[in-house]
């Protein structure tokens, strides 16, 4: 017999995760920002939403960005099917040494980044570009007229000023920020952005966020099964929901 499993192997979703390393990341913000994503990848209920689904792991890659021209692959897509891979992808982050980069700001260069990188996904039940900013774009294409795929989806994690003496202003500014985020850059019918109050911040809401964008395909995301069978035959896909159910 035909299992659930068999007729659906694969990637169940494709991420690409962006980090900004524009002039106005010091060297400080650079490694909260590079740890808070390893650490983010260590958490439990990010494992357990990463893991969920053995037999149709996640994907997942990183990049950092600055200016148009300037974005370095971190982590090349790697396969995540057990919590050694996990690991292995935060001690990486871990490693990572800043080298020197533009200062400007192009997010629609760093979305056509992950776009191109996404785009050797197509397998993937779905795909997503997290882009990570604390400023909004001043160089390259603009990030409002730059879209991607119909079947890409584009979240946000803004990040909003370090210095909390600066009280109401730091809620103001990342207001300001988010709503940038949402008109200009995030892109698809359940794209969102998430808030970071300064770098310190970072690893928490990337926690938060993770854990939303990684949950389980509603059926309507689910691939389209071979017709092999007719008559009282119950459809593949209810097959393949049962199995998760269980």
């Amino acid at each position: 017999m035909t299992t659930a499993t068999q007729l659906f192997a694969g990637c169940r979703q494709a991420l690409s995760l962006g980090l900004d390393v524009s002039g106005s990341v010091d060297a400080d913000e650079y490694r909260m920002q590079l740890d808070g994503l390893a650490n983010a990848f260590a958490h439990p209920d990010v494992q357990v939403a990463l893991l969920a689904w053995a037999a149709h792991p996640v994907q997942i890659s990183v990049f950092e960005w600055s200016g148009p021209n300037d974005q370095r692959l971190l982590i090349p897509w790697t396969e995540v099917d057990a919590a050694p891979v996990l690991t292995n992808i935060a001690n990486d982050l871990r490693a990572v040494l800043r080298i020197p980069m533009g200062p400007p700001t192009a997010i629609g260069s760093a979305k056509l980044f992950g776009g191109a990188l996404l785009a050797r996904k197509p397998e993937c039940w779905k795909r997503t570009l997290d882009i990570s900013g604390d400023g909004m774009s001043n160089t390259g294409p603009l990030p409002r007229d730059t879209r991607l795929g119909e079947n890409i989806t584009i979240n946000a994690l803004v990040i909003g000023a370090d210095d909390a003496a600066s009280g109401d202003a730091r809620h103001a500014d990342i207001a300001a920020l988010s709503s940038y985020f949402r008109a200009w850059v995030i892109q698809g019918p359940d794209a969102f952005v998430e808030t970071a109050l300064g770098f310190s911040d970072y690893e928490r809401a990337m926690v938060r966020k993770l854990k939303r964008e990684l949950q389980g395909p509603s059926l309507a995301t689910l691939p389209a099964a071979p017709a092999t069978r007719t008559g009282n035959a119950i459809p593949a896909w209810k097959t393949l929901v049962a199995a998760r159910s269980q």
